[in-house]
């Protein structure tokens, strides 16, 4: 079985719905899902003249491999009604492999460890509170540091979901 950390996340729609529904069907079609990270709260990274995002880490066992999974994953993207128009545009579920096992990959489709990962809070805030000991592949630091090194400025906040 495979390892895979996934950061999902949206800011169109029923943030929290969307959230939930992506979560199932990574149950049902990807693998188990080991651990979560509570629900964060960020403004957009990148293009920021749209809503804020929710964001939620997952781990997740799986039998698929890394391009797989993310063949998996955009698939469920588009059944949860994902329209890619603008890059980094609003969406309302968006779900990238973080890291996967302990592999580098450089593909077509797939970059793992996620690109400038490292560079974005919303993602280590979220993997930090799953995953803080796990070592990043290509910088051989642990998510913890990652994150105590991160010059992002952007504010995330973790939602209280009731």
């Amino acid at each position: 079985m495979n390892n895979a950390y996934l950061l999902i996340g949206g800011n169109l729609g029923d943030r929290l719905a969307n959230l939930k529904n992506a979560t199932k069907e990574i149950e049902l079609h990807c693998g188990k899902i080991l651990s979560s990270s509570a629900i964060y709260e960020t403004a957009a990274w990148g293009f920021t003249e749209q809503p804020p995002f929710f964001n939620q880490a997952l781990q997740v066992q799986t039998a698929l491999s890394a391009t797989e999974l993310m063949q998996q994953l955009l698939t469920i993207e588009l059944s949860l009604g994902r329209e890619r128009l603008l890059p980094l545009g609003p969406r309302s579920i968006d779900m990238d492999i973080i890291y996967f096992n302990n592999e580098i990959i450089q593909s077509e489709i797939l970059t793992i460890p996620h690109p400038r990962m490292e560079q974005r809070n919303f993602v280590l805030i979220p993997l930090n509170e799953i995953a803080p000991n796990y070592i990043h592949p290509v910088l051989n630091l642990p998510t913890s540091i990652l994150l105590k090194q991160c010059k992002d400025e952007s504010h995330v906040y973790k939602k209280t979901i009731i």
